[in-house]
């Protein structure tokens, strides 16, 4: 079951990625002379961008893209040619008609994109920090208003975040002023901003509010 929602997520993303590089479904020339058409599998490999090859079609999630400006991706030794020429799944029957399998696979893309923009939400208030290591010094944790790749208008303290039913931890950027961005069980109005936050912990040995922190090895 992960395999298959896995290799949803993953045509998914491809399908994204052909989708904001502007590729037509199929070229210009076939729909002029074809119309919309169902292609069997058979015809389609007939489109795989090798010697002799009709062209360069993707198929994901059942609808055929004309990638050939995409050639060095998608072409004999790019990166996505295994892509090329083949079906992604059987998304459409024979009519052109989705299929239960299409449904499914469209679920798993919507629910992979919401925990994506959940996590990038997560980001912008608990930014990444800096971290570095050097053989005389040691690691080393610091937050910017860049860290994390994360612009914004406050630097923050470093602190260990732990996840919910995970052992370890990760190191954040965390705001020290204004109201804290969630509610916590024993909720205190405040002007500290995420210091409270019962998933944070303050690194041993470093002053609470310094923008870094040198860590014990």
């Amino acid at each position: 079951m992960w395999r298959g929602a896995l290799a949803a997520l993953a045509v998914g993303f491809a399908a994204a990625w052909v989708w904001n590089r502007g590729f037509e479904p199929r070229s210009w020339l076939w729909r002029a002379y074809f119309g919309e058409r169902t292609l069997s599998a058979a015809e389609l490999s007939r489109y795989a961008g090798g010697v002799g090859s009709a062209g360069l079609y993707l198929a994901v999630l059942g609808k055929v893209f004309d990638v050939q400006r995409g050639r060095k991706h998608y072409g004999p030794g790019g990166a996505y040619s295994f892509f090329a020429g083949k079906v992604a799944g059987r998304f459409y029957d024979e009519n052109g008609s989705p299929t239960p399998l299409l449904q499914q696979a469209q679920a798993l893309i919507d629910e992979g994109q919401r925990l994506q923009a959940r996590e990038e939400e997560k980001k912008q208030r608990f930014p990444p920090c800096n971290a570095e290591w050097r053989s005389t010094s040691g690691s080393r944790v610091w937050c910017s208003k860049e860290s994390g790749g994360i612009s914004r208008d406050w630097a923050g303290v470093p602190r260990k975040m732990y996840e919910p039913g995970s052992r370890g931890s990760h190191c954040v950027c965390v705001r020290t002023e204004g109201p804290p961005s969630e509610q916590y069980v024993s909720f205190q109005p405040s002007n500290r901003g995420d210091l409270d936050n019962p998933r944070l912990q303050e690194y041993d040995g470093c002053h609470p509010l310094a923008n870094w922190c040198a860590l014990k090895d």
